[in-house]
């Protein structure tokens, strides 16, 4: 987009802007190929190149989507602390989630880069570190109340002095942490990955001159923001507004907790408020300021991919987040999981309302983010060692203005995550794979079909004094559809220990005791489906069914579509287009009353085995607790609402 006012001839204009992508990516390469610990390995990283104000310049391509949206926050909180102490040959390290971080385990390495005795550049790189101490290995401990359960805070701390490796400090970080070698390792690493960034800009300097490069920074912000600004500018003004929800707060029980997210277009500008958003909660799922600007930034990008993210970006969007509140939680409140709680709801709030401004792009709600981890003594021949199982899972992404949603896809908080290969978490820890595959009916029934998530099972070998935790949430604030489609499915852990029954966890918990022979499997969600699932075409349910997306049960209940099995070996199916006829029929007359029976009329035939727990969900609108059974009044009101704006007011 070539302007007459620009600074630089489109070519050189090109090159450097590209050429900053490849800048970053180098930075990646080199993480990629040093890092010590498995969950960077597996792309919970990302990198970024800053301006000498710390406004990011380029992100790379394959970075996490909430990393990004953060690292010019903590770029600008080291020059804020620093001022003019900072020197060539000064390495930062920062994680503090109060000062624009995420959560304490991502941890960001910042490089000024000087030429000639003038601070040009900030280089980062930031990284999941497996552990950052605390009370809970993997420092994810759901009862946490304030950070000092979650770890270690670091505000921006000089790691290198003028070239000089402050090696009692690294030791003092590390000395409070789980497996302390793989986190030097880690911040090794990234530390010369920022060298290799550094690097690379000097060579571009060299090449093009000073003033060249330092111009094309400012013009690749100015580039983005007035692409931003005209894309924007070709939309029409307005006003929309929808609330998502976190499970529950732990200290107050039956009840979701609101997101409310309101979005207004006013000529080039975008503007979010969530100031009707709930107070923050009792438990890790709160969101820091950071973090919650991010979610809005990276909802607000889906909907423009063709356009790079930069600091230009977010002078076109301006994101108001109430203090104390469950998108702004203050120090100390916990938010170690807020990747799993305020920010993925902050997401696909977002999806809704541009999926009402841009239905060309329509995509509904997307399955949550969780992990889940294991530490304890590794005892296997050989190895004698802690170790640390820390996994998340892929899962279904909603239905789409014009096909399903996609199976079995990296979470929307940063599709660049690679799924952990079996075989690599295997060799690293005494755990073992036992099935990983597709969950049939778990993607949201809609004309478009949500993605399908999957089930993961393993089993302890010769794990001592180990213990569980799960970040997750979803179990009742279930993915949700838009345009007429249906939910998906709740999530949830299964344990079975040795010799006993096995025992539903839910989808927050930490330091469940497990050991030798234990056994758990999780599914993760599918995506919501989008649009009325009677307008389906049959034949595409059919295929569901040929493929095990869908079970032939629920082709009749949620499609209204009638599946004779004549020999499933061969993947001989027929529909029965009368019985099919009829059952849609029958679907539409009754859709709308079930919505409104009375719950406990409901549950009991739930308990007598008349309806399923998908049945509860999907046609009634009914939420329970999974671990007791019991039904929850004030959840089910506040789901029963959203399904009757974002199902039934689509319905003929």
């Amino acid at each position: 987009m070539f302007n007459v006012d620009t600074k630089l001839d489109p070519v050189t204009f090109e090159v450097l802007k590209n050429g900053f992508v490849n800048l970053v990516d180098q930075m990646s390469e080199q993480v990629l190929r040093t890092c010590y610990s498995f969950v960077i390995y597996n792309r919970d990283f990302s990198s970024a190149l800053c301006d000498a104000k710390g406004n990011t310049i380029m992100q790379g391509t394959q970075d996490i989507s909430v990393h990004v949206g953060t690292l010019h926050l903590t770029a600008k909180a080291v020059i804020e602390d620093f001022g003019d102490d900072i020197h060539p040959g000064d390495v930062f390290i920062v994680n503090d989630p109060y000062r624009g971080g995420t959560h304490f385990n991502d941890t960001r390495i910042i490089r000024p880069v000087f030429y000639n005795g003038q601070l040009i550049s900030f280089m980062q790189v930031n990284g999941h570190w497996a552990d950052m101490g605390g009370s809970t290995p993997g420092s994810f401990d759901v009862n946490a109340k304030s950070h000092y359960g979650e770890g270690m805070r670091i505000p921006p701390l000089r790691i290198w002095s003028k070239g000089v490796y402050l090696e009692d400090v690294a030791n003092l970080l590390v000395s409070n942490m789980r497996v302390p070698e793989e986190r030097l390792g880690d911040l090794r690493s990234q530390a010369e990955a920022t060298k290799t960034g550094e690097r690379q800009l000097i060579a571009f300097i060299e090449k093009y001159g000073l003033d060249t490069v330092l111009t094309a920074f400012e013009e690749v912000q100015n580039y983005v923001e007035r692409l931003t600004r005209a894309r924007v500018k070709e939309l029409p003004d307005g006003v929309w507004e929808t609330t998502d929800y976190i499970d529950m707060d732990p200290e107050l029980g039956d009840g979701l907790i609101p997101i409310n997210v309101k979005m207004t277009i006013k000529d080039d500008e975008i503007f979010y408020d969530l100031s009707g958003s709930h107070k923050y909660i009792g438990c890790f799922l709160n969101s820091a300021f950071g973090s919650s600007l991010s979610a809005a930034y990276a909802g607000t990008k889906t909907f423009f991919p063709d356009i790079p993210l930069n600091s230009g970006f977010y002078r076109a969007v301006h994101v108001e987040l109430p203090e104390d509140s469950v998108v702004n939680a203050p120090w100390p409140v916990a938010v170690t999981g807020f990747c799993s709680g305020a920010y993925e709801k902050i997401m696909n709030a977002c999806f809704e309302l541009w999926s009402n401004v841009m239905p060309e792009r329509a995509l509904a709600c997307s399955f949550n983010l969780e992990y889940l981890l294991i530490g304890g003594d590794d005892k296997r021949e050989g190895y004698d060692s802690y170790f640390m199982w820390y996994d998340w899972m892929a899962g279904g992404h909603g239905g789409r203005s014009t096909k399903d949603g996609a199976n079995a896809t990296s979470p929307v908080f940063g599709v660049g995550l690679s799924i952990q290969p079996c075989e690599g978490q295997e060799r690293l820890s005494p755990v073992v794979t036992t099935k990983h595959e597709i969950v049939t009916d778990s993607g949201g029934p809609g004309q478009f079909r949500g993605g399908c998530g999957v089930e993961k099972g393993g089993i302890l070998t010769e794990a001592h004094d180990a213990v569980m935790s799960y970040c997750c949430d979803r179990s009742r604030s279930v993915t949700w559809g838009i345009f007429g489609g249906l939910p998906s499915t709740p999530h949830g852990v299964e344990l079975q220990k040795s010799g006993q029954e096995s025992e539903f966890l839910g989808t927050i918990f930490s330091n469940v005791k497990v050991g030798k022979g234990d056994y758990f499997t999780r599914p993760s969600a599918g995506g919501g489906g989008l649009g009325d699932p009677l307008e389906r075409d049959p034949k595409a349910v059919l295929e569901d069914v040929i493929d095990e997306y869908v079970s032939i049960e629920r082709a009749e209940k949620d499609y209204g579509v009638v599946i004779k099995e004549i020999d499933r070996e061969i993947d001989l199916f027929e529909i029965d287009e009368e019985a099919t006829e009829n059952a849609r029929e029958l679907i539409r007359l009754n859709r709308q009353k079930w919505i409104e029976e009375d719950p406990e009329t409901v549950m009991e035939k739930f308990r007598n085995g008349e309806v399923d727990l998908l049945d509860l969900i999907r046609r009634y609108g009914i939420i329970i607790d999974q671990q007791t059974g019991e039904y929850l009044p004030k959840t089910t009101a506040q789901n029963r609402e959203a399904m009757k704006k974002r199902s039934l007011a689509y319905w003929k």
